[in-house]
């Protein structure tokens, strides 16, 4: 059992990539900036409020190990946007992902003032500027300040919102919780902001008081005249030389440009009769995007989907290797083909030929589909596949309207008894189907419908051989394979011939498994992941290592002799539970 966990450890460490890291970096802050936010939204009940909720907000982000984690995803998060500044060689996105970056960027030099003012003052002179002395600042020393702050709060949030909807709009789970998502990215700043309103009301009425005065603006928490001077002119630097840094990537993103066109230009031929001449350095779906060419891509060239995919054709020995990113997409979805790669990461270095494996005209990079859903979207299904076994054989002895009505009838039965179990009928492939079950519900759910199918497939199969008796020389066997796991879902085909269906290694398991049936002389074969979600018992099933084409690590799978015993298990289950 090492083995498999060993094995999902590698993937999921090949899977990490920059995006991967400034999505995490990026959590931490906005996570941050929710503490930060709520406790600004205290001014609404008062400014001692603030002041009680800064102390429990100080004390957890400034614990040492949390103030590690936080500081250095600031840092982390702010060099990669610099670096994605430098990186992205075409801005012919959609508008919210430039206004992504450049909200992004702006927010450094924004903020630097607040920083060194309060967290630097702190550390060198020790400062105690809380909120008494910030509202202070905003409301009657500098008002002009005010404005920055709120701009800096708008301007985070927006970004981060921003972040988040990139990361969870393929979630299975976002079309349920927007509606709340977007309740809380209104509502937090709002009271926010007001709590900040508050608050400078309720510093402009104990202003007048000299008692208040002397506690609050006192040289211990504001410091004196040179040491502000001191901090002004550190806020003057870092603001310089983060413009300045700015400034170096604009002219490094030109001097770029200028030795990729002196390096050459390369061909990109579409497979469609269509060539672009191209300059080195550009990835396929950057120099789609940059000469106007349809190129599907749902994540916007993130590497999160692999609706970007493409088929070199002829040699792609020369090709750059794929980054391990690019190589846990396509391991993802079963593409270990050499000749499959992403166009938003493979960066070609000579002339290519290529063609679109996802239709442009149903996934555009520039807009939005009219159905997400059925665009491409990741998420965790139980496959089911069933075959009729000895087809082959009943269509030797009969007419062949007399075999398409038994298929007919045994499809038709192994049909039903999906949907009652809650699942859908997905594929036909001539007398074998392949069922979907975890489109509407949680995976522990999809497991037990799965079962709970097998199980009336077996009842149904029973009914048909009874009512074909007279008919049938033998009856009517069949084999299932059961495995779950994160496929991706979505419209595949071609023009008037799409058909909604998953695409993944575990669709692909659930039918080797169902091969298996024959060897192993059952009626089923059903992975352990599954039978564990299921909630049926270990000891129920007997239990086997098997070895499956494609993968390195055997696999741990139940053989059921007989699926009309799964109702049982299942209902057993809900029982203990209930």
């Amino acid at each position: 059992m090492a083995s498999p966990s060993r094995e999902h450890l590698q993937d999921m460490a090949r899977g990490v990539g920059l995006r991967q890291v400034r999505l995490v970096s990026g959590a931490i802050m906005f996570a941050y900036l929710v503490s930060h936010f709520l406790n600004h939204a205290l001014g609404n009940i008062s400014v001692d409020a603030m002041m009680i909720g800064v102390h429990y907000h100080t004390m957890f982000w400034q614990f040492l190990p949390v103030a590690i984690l936080f500081y250095g995803a600031c840092l982390v998060h702010t060099a990669l946007g610099i670096w994605a500044l430098y990186q992205r060689r075409e801005f012919r996105w959609k508008a919210i992902e430039p206004l992504q970056l450049a909200l992004g960027l702006s927010i450094p030099m924004l903020i630097i003032a607040h920083i060194v003012g309060v967290r630097l003052g702190q550390a060198l002179y020790g400062h105690e500027k809380l909120y008494p002395q910030e509202l202070y600042t905003f409301f009657i020393a500098s008002p002009n300040r005010l404005w920055t702050m709120l701009a800096v709060l708008v301007i985070a949030w927006v970004h981060g919102c921003i972040g988040l909807y990139f990361w969870l709009r393929l979630r299975a789970f976002f079309k349920r919780a927007a509606p709340l998502l977007l309740a809380a990215a209104v509502l937090i700043p709002t009271l926010a902001m007001l709590g900040i309103y508050q608050g400078g009301r309720a510093t402009l009425s104990d202003y007048d008081d000299a008692d208040w005065r002397k506690q609050e603006l006192s040289v211990a928490k504001f410091g004196t005249a040179a040491q502000g001077k001191m901090l002004d002119s550190i806020t003057d630097y870092l603001t310089y030389g983060y413009l300045g840094l700015l400034g170096l990537v604009l002219v490094a993103r030109a001097g770029r440009a200028l030795l990729e066109r002196r390096g050459g230009m390369i061909a990109l031929s579409y497979g469609n009769g269509r060539t672009l001449r191209v300059p080195k350095g550009l990835s396929v779906l950057e120099a789609s995007l940059r000469y106007n060419v349809p190129h599907a891509s749902v994540c916007g060239g993130r590497a999160r989907c692999s609706t970007c995919r493409i088929r070199i054709i002829g040699d792609h020995a020369a090709l750059p290797e794929p980054s391990p990113r690019e190589a846990f997409v396509l391991h993802r979805v079963g593409s270990d083909d050499p000749s499959i790669r992403l166009a938003c990461q493979l960066r070609p270095n000579a002339d290519l030929t290529f063609f679109q494996l996802f239709l442009p005209h149903t996934m555009s990079a520039n807009a939005h589909a009219d159905h997400p859903a059925r665009v491409g979207q990741e998420r965790y299904l139980v496959s089911m596949f069933v075959d009729m076994r000895g087809s082959t054989q009943l269509a030797e002895k009969r007419l062949p309207f007399d075999t398409v009505f038994i298929v007919n009838r045994f499809l038709g039965a192994v049909s039903q008894a999906v949907l009652e179990a809650g699942g859908r009928p997905n594929q036909f492939i001539g007398d074998g189907m392949l069922a979907l079950f975890g489109l509407t519900t949680g995976r522990e759910e999809a497991c037990r419908q799965a079962l709970r199918a097998a199980a009336l497939i077996a009842a149904n199969i029973d009914e048909l051989n009874q009512f074909l008796s007279h008919d049938l020389h033998q009856p009517i066997r069949f084999g299932i394979g059961i495995h779950g796991g994160e496929v991706i879902v979505g419209d595949i085909g071609y023009r008037d011939h799409m058909v909604f269906t998953a695409l993944g290694d575990a669709v692909n398991v659930a039918a080797r498994l169902q091969d298996m049936t024959k060897s192993l002389a059952c009626e089923a074969v059903i992975s352990d992941e599954v039978r564990a979600l299921a909630g049926v018992a270990e000891d129920a099933l007997p239990a086997q290592e098997v070895a499956i084409r494609g993968r390195n690590e055997p696999m741990l799978v139940r053989a059921v002799e007989s699926t009309r015993g799964l109702s049982a298990l299942v209902a057993d289950r809900r029982a203990v539970a209930a």
